[in-house]
């Protein structure tokens, strides 16, 4: 508990956003956190410190979880009632995975650690779509786990994101994968009742890479950079 109270002191000043990492499957002990007597515990008394740190610096930085893929339905709901109840300002959906089994027969298979990129994408997406369906709607999530292409985007959207992020897929793809996930969001937001399936036919058309108008350039500014309230995911 002190290093994570020690952590949000040093940080909240600088921060636009603060994640807490109860997820990564790196550091032993740590998703033990994700059991809902010792996550109350210390989201709660993290929520305490956050009140504290904004009326000291004038200033409200929103404070989201991380949870991670690997959960149970029941622990998903256990997350979801204490999330909810201490209110926090978003949740993050969702960290790498501890389940080797989609890359069964790689050399590297049977290495420690989380596995990030495609192999996460359906169970982090799962889990989303949980979440989204237990938490107020009014609490943002944040989705992330195997994004790969703009139809992984719109995915993580129609599964109740407010927002996504890319990391193994700006790896392999490079920046041209954020052009793709704003333009297939942004078609998505023109025709919702096309779904991910009708968003996938146009990208494998080439739709994402023509040309970007004015309003997909303000869009990409957008993906990055919404405010999150508590209350709200404002662009």
């Amino acid at each position: 508990m002190d290093d994570y109270i020690a952590c949000l002191d040093k940080v909240y000043p600088l921060a636009d956003y603060i994640t807490v990492n109860i997820s990564s499957p790196n550091t032993a002990g740590l998703r033990e956190l994700q059991e809902e007597t010792a996550l109350r515990q210390l989201v709660s008394q993290l929520r305490d410190r956050q009140e504290d740190l904004a009326a000291r610096h004038g200033r409200r930085v929103p404070m989201l979880v991380k949870v991670a893929p690997d959960l149970s339905e029941r622990d998903i709901d256990a997350a979801a009632r204490v999330l909810g109840e201490l209110q926090v300002d978003g949740v993050i959906a969702t960290n790498t995975t501890i389940d080797h089994s989609k890359v069964a027969g790689d050399p590297l298979a049977n290495e420690a650690g989380g596995l990030s990129g495609a192999p996460v994408l359906e169970q982090s997406t799962l889990v989303l779509r949980r979440l989204r369906s237990r938490l107020p709607e009014s609490m943002p999530l944040i989705g992330v786990g195997g994004i790969l292409s703009g139809a992984d985007a719109v995915a993580k959207m129609a599964a109740g994101a407010a927002l996504v992020q890319c990391y193994s897929g700006l790896i392999f793809r490079g920046p041209a994968l954020v052009s793709e996930c704003v333009e297939a969001i942004r078609r998505r937001r023109e025709a919702p009742s096309r779904g991910a399936g009708a968003i996938a036919a146009m990208i494998s058309k080439g739709g994402a890479s023509s040309p970007r108008s004015k309003n997909s350039v303000s869009c990409a500014m957008l993906v990055g950079s919404w405010r999150l309230t508590p209350k709200s995911c404002v662009p």
